[in-house]
This record gives structure tokens, C-alpha cells and sequence, in this order.
């Protein structure tokens, strides 16, 4: 098959344009850019129009849909290091076990809700005494244990909370959500005769000290670095390769996402002189092309045509199923750790995207998963995929906002007290005054 480099210069301005365009009729309409550059994934890709007379403004071959998912993954990748730059240690510290103990709810509960679905849908709860249905339900609940962090960071810097509390727990819990539901997935495989969970345990540990230990070394060079040529653009560009190289090294060498990588070297370069600069280039680098690229991705990416609608129901019980564990899970678990009513909806609201994570851990087990009962996984995943990409900054926009609101009428109460104590303080002198006067 031909590729056409003019053709891909042609659909990236169509993308640009129709990002920029719809994100900015969402954002006036009080929604954050990122749903408006998913919709116009959908609106400017095939999804919508397959099999009509109006294919689309874009319709990619195989190999162009490979050169634009490339750039996603870039775009998404720059978005997981701009988050590391900008995550203060300290925060993360104190909300380590919160946000180990959100991570573990936010996979375990979604696990639990999909399976149960699925077996549901094989023939009811005693369907699990089949091994092999039972496999197939369990590995239909384990694509709903991922969390595609990159649409929950852009929307948490564009509300201005990816440096506070709730954005640190956040973060921090999608990446660990992540290594935890990797590593169920391959316990999962495991035991349907695919792949080994002793050599997925190690390759986890062995990323953590990769982690630690070529971080400490990268850290290093990058305050020896910024202290010879401090704001040069040579402290970026090594910045930048060190991104890359963390990305690269975690999927490949330890089967860890590559998103993983490039947060890890990004906290790594946290909190040192030259990181806001990077930063900022990172931002700028990510917002003129890559990060709109990620997002139409989604939308463009989607593909209806083996969907029946005799799988319709088995579809949102999977979809109600995968949004709900999370924030069911995720909420509950910062409910433990003293979060208010609005902060935990905000942890669970903030982990129900979904990405290329799930429908990489559909393709790790489809090869196990027959289709029985009405069961269609891949459809059900990318409505998955789309419906959460939409609903979750809709939803932390919604909460965020409602929080704001009890602020400010907490504030208001205590003004209000405040002034209804002065005056009685002013009641109680001129009565003093009145009193010494008499006298």
C-alpha cells in the first residue's frame, strides 16, 4: 500500500483546524477544549459516516492511520512528562498510600463489575463454574481496570487543579492503576497458559529500579547541566531525549506503557532549576500539534462497523459497568483517607477515562475471548473508550465547580459571622461607654 505524505499534511491540518475550531465552541459553551477535539475526532473521521455517501473529511489508509496514531502517542507521551515536571514530591509523598489505596480500589471494583457482567451475559453467576467462560469474563472485566491518564491531566491543567491535592492524587493513582492492572492482566494470562506472572512481577521491580536509579543520574546531569547553561535550549533538548528514552525503555525493555516512562523521567527532572522553563517548551511543543493529535485520534480511531445492535445492551451494561466501578472504587477509597464529599467525586470522576491502554489489554486477550452470549469486547471498548473520554471532563468540571460554590459559601458564612461578632463587639463598647457615662 501507497503512503501519501501529502495526504497526511493534508489530514493534520484538517485536525488542527477542527480541533482548535470545536474545542473553542465547547469551551464557550462551559465544557473543557479536550471533549471538543474528541468530537471532532468523530465528526471529521469515518466513524460516523461508514457506509454513507460522505466518507468523512478524513479517511486514512492503514499505513496513514499508523503515522497519525504515532503522533498520538507522542502527543500523549509529552503530556505524561509535562504532568512529571510539574508534580510537586511533597504532595506526592503525603499522598502516596491514598493514592496507592485509590489505585487498587480503581482496578479491583471495575474487575469485579465486568466480570460479573460478562457472565451475566453467558448464561448467568453459574456460568463460572466453565473455565473457559470464566476466563473469558475475566478478561472482559480486566479492560476495565485501565485508566487513560493523559485526558484526565489536560483536563485538570485546563480547570487549573493539576498542582493541587486532588490533581497530585490523581495522577499519581492512574500511574500506579496502571503497573497494578498490567500486572492482574498478566497474572490473568497466566493462568490461561499465556505469557508468565513471575517474569511480569520482576520485570515491574526491575522498572522501579531502572527508575530510581538511572533517574538519580539523569537528575544529576540536569543540575550540572542548568548550572553551566542555565534557560539555553540545550537543557530542554536533553530534557526532551531523556523523555523519550524513559518511554522507550519502559514498554520495551519491562513491558511497562510507555506513558509510564516519560511521567517517571518527568518527576525524575521535578523541582530543579530549568524545570518550569522545560516545561513551558514541553506545553508549547505538545499544544500546537501533538496534544490535538491524541485527542482526535480517539475520536477519528473509532470503528462501528462490526457493531450489532442485538449487542446494544451487553454494550452500556459494560460501559455503566466500567464508569461506575471506578467511581465507586476510586470515591470510596478517598473517603477513607478524609476527603471531602467533592474530592473524592473528583478522584473518581477523574479515573474513568479510558484509552489505549484497554483496547491494548483487549488485544493481550483476545486471542482467549470467544464471542458467546451476545459478547462483542472490541465494540463495547471503544464505546468505552468514547463515552468516559467525554463524560470524565464534563464530570470534573461539573464537581470542581460545585466545590467552588461550597467554598464560597463557607467563606460567606464566615465572613458573615465574623461581622455579626464585630458588631456585637461594637454593640457590647458603646454600651461600656454608655454605662460610664451614667456613672
Amino acid at each position: 500500500m501507497d503512503f501519501n505524505v501529502m495526504q497526511i499534511l493534508l489530514d493534520c491540518g484538517i485536525i488542527l483546524l477542527s480541533t482548535k475550531f470545536v474545542g473553542m465552541v465547547t469551551r464557550k459553551l462551559g465544557l473543557p477544549q479536550v471533549v471538543g477535539m474528541i468530537i471532532a475526532g468523530l465528526l471529521i473521521g469515518p466513524a460516523l459516516f461508514r457506509g454513507t455517501a460522505f466518507p468523512g473529511l478524513i479517511h486514512p489508509t492503514e499505513i496513514e492511520m499508523d503515522v497519525l496514531k504515532s503522533f498520538s502517542q507522542i502527543g500523549v507521551v509529552f503530556i505524561l512528562f509535562s504532568s512529571g515536571l510539574e508534580t510537586d514530591f511533597r504532595e506526592m509523598k503525603r499522598s502516596g498510600a491514598a493514592a496507592t489505596c485509590i489505585a487498587l480500589t480503581g482496578v479491583f471494583i471495575p474487575i469485579l463489575f465486568g466480570t460479573l457482567v460478562a457472565l451475566l451475559f453467558m448464561g448467568g453467576l453459574s456460568a463460572a463454574h466453565d473455565s473457559e467462560k470464566l476466563m473469558n469474563a475475566l478478561f472482559v472485566g480486566c479492560i476495565l481496570s485501565a485508566t487513560s491518564v493523559g485526558i484526565t491531566v489536560e483536563t485538570l491543567r485546563e480547570l487549573g487543579k493539576l498542582k493541587t491535592k486532588i490533581g497530585t492524587t490523581v495522577l499519581s493513582a492512574a500511574i500506579i492503576d496502571d503497573v497494578i492492572g498490567i500486572v492482574v492482566l498478566s497474572i490473568i494470562t497466566g493462568l490461561g497458559g499465556e505469557g508468565s506472572i513471575g517474569l511480569t512481577l520482576l520485570r515491574v521491580l526491575g522498572f522501579f529500579v531502572f527508575t530510581i536509579v538511572v533517574g538519580y543520574l539523569l537528575r544529576r546531569g540536569f543540575q550540572l547541566m542548568v548550572k553551566i547553561y542555565p534557560h539555553k535550549r540545550r537543557t530542554s533538548i536533553f530534557a526532551f531525549a531523556a523523555c523519550f528514552f524513559f518511554a522507550y525503555a519502559a514498554e520495551e525493555f519491562f513491558g511497562i506503557a510507555a506513558i509510564t516512562g516519560a511521567y517517571m523521567a518527568g518527576l525524575m527532572l521535578s523541582g530543579l532549576g530549568d524545570s518550569q522553563f522545560v516545561d513551558r517548551k514541553v506545553i508549547v511543543s505538545s499544544y500546537m500539534f501533538f496534544t490535538p493529535m491524541f485527542f482526535a485520534y480517539i475520536g477519528i480511531s473509532a470503528d462501528f462497523s462490526a457493531f450489532h445492535w442485538s449487542s446494544m445492551l451487553f454494550v452500556v451494561s459494560f460501559v455503566a459497568a466500567g464508569i461506575i466501578g471506578k467511581i465507586v472504587g476510586c470515591s470510596a477509597a478517598a473517603r477513607c483517607f478524609k476527603y471531602d464529599k467533592h474530592e473524592s467525586l473528583a478522584v473518581g470522576f477523574g479515573m474513568i477515562a479510558r484509552g489505549e491502554v484497554a483496547l491494548a489489554v483487549y488485544a493481550t486477550g483476545s486471542v482467549l475471548i470467544a464471542p458467546q452470549g451476545g459478547i462483542d469486547p472490541l465494540v463495547a471498548t471503544i464505546f468505552l473508550i468514547i463515552t468516559s473520554s467525554i463524560l470524565c471532563p464534563i464530570l470534573l468540571k461539573f464537581v470542581f465547580r460545585g466545590h467552588q460554590d461550597a467554598e464560597l459559601a463557607a467563606a460567606t458564612a464566615h465572613n458573615v459571622t465574623i461581622s455579626s461578632e464585630a458588631i456585637e463587639n461594637v454593640h457590647h463598647d458603646i454600651d461600656s461607654e454608655n454605662v460610664k457615662s451614667s456613672s
